[in-house]
């Protein structure tokens, strides 16, 4: 949220800062990634008991991908920020890593499912490399398309999770009415359709502005 905001702030010329001062929150975050997967790996190299408990091969793996990942964004946002800065790259260049984050979370989203890990950040690139080939190749002039037809992969997800959003309110609806159904599950969907309400509709009303 504070890079977002600042990030708003810079493009409108309210502050003045150099992009590598606004994308602050980003190089934080990116750190404290490391810090944590560091962490995790002296604790599973240090010490070894910890690797025979359920699926703690499992927990490591997931870590070490995560981590794999947020480099590669890493390297994205280094390279947005020099292009922002300096100019000297074309958009197309920039993008690479997102593409090929892209394609990789295919495979983790598979890898992910049979494992029952969470995928929300690979799902969401995945599902957008066509988006990001788009936007790339309009901001470096290639193609003339107005932003609106840039954005139609957006579109259709946003449509999509439109869909979703009105699937879980619908069901939550039908589990609060459904007297056999215990509490624990009505708060449970209740709160899943909430969640899904507050993440979509605000996503839709910035893409539509």
């Amino acid at each position: 949220m504070i890079f977002t905001a600042l990030f708003a702030l810079r493009l409108d010329g309210t502050v003045h800062w150099s992009f590598w001062t606004v994308f602050i929150p980003i190089w934080f975050w990116k750190f404290m990634v490391v810090i944590g997967a560091t962490i995790g790996s002296y604790v599973w190299w240090r010490y070894p008991h910890f690797r025979l408990e359920g699926e703690a091969y499992v927990h490591y793996k997931a870590m070490l991908i995560s981590l794999a990942l947020h480099l590669i964004l890493l390297m994205f946002e280094l390279l947005v920020c020099d292009k922002l800065d300096s100019g000297r790259h074309l958009w197309i260049l920039v993008f690479i890593p997102l593409i090929f984050i892209s394609i990789v979370s295919i495979a983790v989203c598979i890898w992910a499912v049979k494992h029952d890990r969470s995928f929300e950040l690979e799902l969401f690139c995945s599902v957008n490399i066509l988006q990001f080939i788009f936007l790339a190749l309009r901001l470096d002039g290639f193609i003339s398309w107005s932003w609106e037809v840039v954005f139609v992969p957006l579109w259709i997800l946003m449509c999509l999770s439109l869909v979703g959003v009105l699937y879980t309110i619908i069901f939550a609806g039908i589990l609060l009415r459904a007297p056999e159904v215990n509490p624990q599950q009505r708060r449970t969907s209740f709160n899943s359709a909430l969640g899904y309400t507050f993440l979509v509709i605000p996503i839709l009303i910035f893409q539509g502005m």
